[in-house]
């Protein structure tokens, strides 16, 4: 099944775009995500705690690359439930980083308040396909 999510176009610079899709998780919280299709993993904000379940010692962990040429060390987290839109992701598994500099950077321009970075894992496994025309994202269910 095919599902349309709504995008917005955030501008944080002159020509410096993002686009960002909301959700809600199942205790009523939105959480904005930057829909990142340069990243290879999703990304979420370690300091929203009670979000996500990360194993307690001995936790996976995963040595990403940013656009720096230092590696950055995460720990690998299960996102709970959430939504975007009518799809409803149930056991999503995330990087964690804490993203307060990215939501300092938003602050500058709108009160949204971003809970991680959609990558690339996300966006294939949903078949992703975005309309910058329309501003939606047309995701696939898993079994689709």
């Amino acid at each position: 099944m095919k599902i349309k999510v709504p995008l917005q176009v955030v501008e944080l610079e002159d020509d410096n775009f993002h686009l960002v899709v909301n959700s809600f998780f199942a205790d009523g919280t939105s959480g904005f995500w930057v829909v990142d299709t340069g990243a290879s993993k999703t990304v979420f904000d370690k300091n929203l705690h009670s979000f996500y379940e990360s194993e307690e010692s001995g936790s996976d962990q995963l040595h990403t690359a940013g656009i720096g040429d230092k590696p950055i060390e995460t720990t690998i987290a299960y996102l709970l439930p959430f939504s975007l839109g009518k799809l409803k992701v149930k056991h999503l598994k995330a990087a964690l980083l804490d993203l307060s500099h990215i939501n300092k950077l938003y602050s500058k321009v709108t009160s949204l308040k971003i809970c991680g970075l959609l990558g690339g894992d996300f966006l294939m496994h949903h078949k992703a396909v975005i309309d910058y025309k329309k501003k939606i994202m047309v995701l696939q269910t898993p079994n689709a």
